[in-house]
């Protein structure tokens, strides 16, 4: 059942995202009088159709190859390939015929408004949820993963500054892009010593190998327990909010991490929580269970609330560091410090991200993220993408008159053949990420 969650929700969240993408082009066509003859989400490749539709001279349907949509606009080569229209003498209603700003607005119309859903998304989500930031007056250091000790952080240490900026009250400043993208230098209180660590240009391929929590976590005092999942092993062994956990198993814990290493070292075990509720000590009993986790929550979280307006401001920079850290990411792979099999994921990868439970707000987190991922990668200058055509109307604008069709028609195929391989590419490689 998890499986068919996954998938059902990176269907959805994907098509959302292609449809919108999509109706951008559509949008704008219309506007300038543009004819759009057809309009699908998937490709009917080989012209194998799930469903289709006709209304008012367009057809509408969905094809079998869930790969991305498309918009047929009268008069322009796509990845159609259907040159049989072009022969005729332009038509008043067709792309080509159209001043190259107007052609250049649609073919930027898929782009614009994959931006603004981005910007919507994150809006919405800060004016609903606010923001949560772990408070680092609750922090009694760090203890580094695998990454962690790679580049040279020892347990305990304290982050108080990155790049000479003092690090302020959460310990989110210390999980950015800023400082997993490499080239950072930590500055660390060591038993009361100030050392520096550079972080490695090439940091972000352990980040892709072990994720982001084998870098650092915090060490957190053993707080009372805030929240209790619901069907978890904590409410079934009668765990309540309000109560403090002092030992497992005989073991006393102090430090949250602890308690963790301790819950995994147990793991299809039975596990005995030593508590205080209200002054008095109590024995809880978890039966032996195969997950690594009890289920309860005692982070101690400081949440923001915004305005409606003031919600935008941060949904906006929300939004955009998403093209930033692409842009940074994309940068790193043609110096060569990131690898690409590390930093591209495909389909399969997406869908690991939205999980096998239903989370609204991770759903709309990771489709805000993907409709800004998918402004950028279409705005890279490769043809058969938005911006390859974007590139070619600039270069008509500047020199006066249009390239020539035989030459289109061939970046048109170049391009075609480019996506092809990056598809096979990212599918290859989150297949053997997932047997690895």
């Amino acid at each position: 059942m998890g499986i068919v969650i996954m998938v059902a929700q990176v269907l959805l969240g994907l098509s959302l995202l292609i449809i919108l993408h999509e109706f951008g082009h559509f949008l704008a066509a219309r506007a300038f009088g543009i004819k759009v003859e057809k309009f699908y989400l998937f490709f009917d490749a080989w012209g194998v159709k799930l469903f289709k539709f006709n209304y008012k001279g367009c057809e509408y349907g969905m094809g079998w190859l869930p790969l991305g949509g498309y918009v047929k606009i009268a008069g322009m080569i796509d990845e159609s390939m259907d040159t049989e229209q072009l022969k005729g003498e332009p038509q008043p209603w067709e792309f080509r015929s159209k001043p190259a700003w107007q052609r250049l607005i649609v073919m930027l119309g898929g782009i614009i408004v994959n931006i603004i859903v981005g910007v919507l998304v994150f809006w919405m989500l800060t004016f609903k949820y606010g923001t949560a930031d772990i408070d680092n007056t609750q922090i009694y250091g760090v203890k580094p993963g695998i990454i962690g000790q790679k580049v040279g952080l020892q347990e305990g240490d304290k982050i108080i500054a990155v790049n000479g900026k003092k690090a302020n009250l959460f310990f989110e400043d210390l999980m950015t892009s800023e400082v997993l993208m490499g080239d950072a230098v930590l500055t660390v209180d060591r038993a009361g010593q100030e050392v520096k660590i550079t972080l490695p240009p090439d940091i972000l391929n352990d980040v892709s190998e072990y994720k982001k929590n084998e870098f650092v976590q915090p060490i957190f005092k053993m707080l009372p327990v805030k929240e209790i999942a619901k069907d978890s092993r904590a409410e079934k062994m009668g765990l309540q909010v309000g109560d403090s956990i002092v030992s497992i198993n005989g073991v006393a814990v102090q430090h949250l991490d602890t308690f963790r290493d301790q819950v995994k070292a147990n793991k299809g075990k039975d596990i005995n929580l030593g508590v205080i509720r209200q002054g008095a000590a109590l024995n809880l009993l978890a039966k032996a269970d195969t997950s690594s986790t009890i289920g309860f929550g005692n982070l101690p979280t400081v949440i923001h609330s915004y305005g409606f307006m003031e919600s935008l401001p941060i949904g906006v920079s929300k939004a955009f560091s998403v093209i930033t850290d692409n842009i940074k990411g994309f940068g790193k792979m043609f110096k060569g410090e990131v690898r690409a099999d590390k930093a591209l994921s495909g389909p399969v990868g997406i869908a690991t991200m939205f999980g096998t439970e239903v989370d609204w707000l991770r759903f709309w987190s990771l489709v805000g993220m993907l409709s800004m991922a998918l402004a950028f990668m279409n705005l890279l200058p490769i043809p058969a993408l938005d911006g390859g055509h974007v590139v070619f109307l600039l270069i008509e604008m500047i020199q006066g008159k249009p390239l020539s069709e035989k030459f289109l028609e061939k970046a048109q195929i170049v391009g075609f053949f480019i996506l092809i391989a990056l598809m096979i590419f990212v599918f290859g490689n989150d297949i053997f990420k997932l047997t690895k």
